[in-house]
């Protein structure tokens, strides 16, 4: 008799494998949300045990795209930090140098334009973040936010206009 695979051990793997396709791009995520190292550490580690724990959720949904399924997580959990008492009295204007440091491997126009993308309303650098940074199509950031497709479309193009204010202002200033 051949030995059945307990599901257990299934959901394990696919964890594993979601831990090492996916840390990075839900690291950088969260401190694109909360502008701390350690923040963005927890909340990757709290994103990744809510997706342990939704699991069977996953699977009775047939999801299509982990990586939204796991940034929609993601993005939920750092909306949670930031609601608590302690975050509201942290300051945003961290610099991008505060990235964990395999991320930090940017060029200094790059550096510029993250800045720049750290000026923009959370709405904004929300979407911003998805769809150029994680490369996420415009549905799938609309998934991941909770927001209709033609939302998501129009905070991209809104964002993309602020930025290019910021970017010129920047250039003739």
């Amino acid at each position: 008799m051949e030995h059945a695979e307990v599901p257990g051990s299934v959901r394990e793997e696919r964890l594993r494998g979601w831990i090492a396709q996916y840390s990075e791009a839900i690291l950088k995520t969260c401190f694109l949300y909360l502008s701390d190292r350690s923040q963005a550490e927890d909340a990757m580690q709290d994103t990744f045990l809510k997706a342990w724990r939704h699991m069977t959720e996953y699977e009775k949904k047939h999801v299509e795209n982990d990586k939204a399924w796991l940034l929609r997580i993601a993005v939920n959990t750092c909306r949670d930090y930031r609601r608590s008492a302690w975050f509201r009295h942290m300051d945003f204007r961290r610099a991008v140098e505060e990235l964990p440091p395999r991320l930090e491997e940017i060029q200094p126009q790059d550096h510029t334009l993250a800045l720049c993308v750290g000026q923009l309303p959370d709405k904004y650098r929300q979407v911003i973040s998805l769809y150029y940074w994680q490369e996420l199509s415009i549905k799938d950031v609309a998934q991941v936010l909770g927001i209709p497709v033609s939302t998501a479309h129009h905070r991209l193009r809104k964002a993309e206009a602020i930025l290019r204010e910021i970017w010129l202002g920047g250039e003739n200033g």
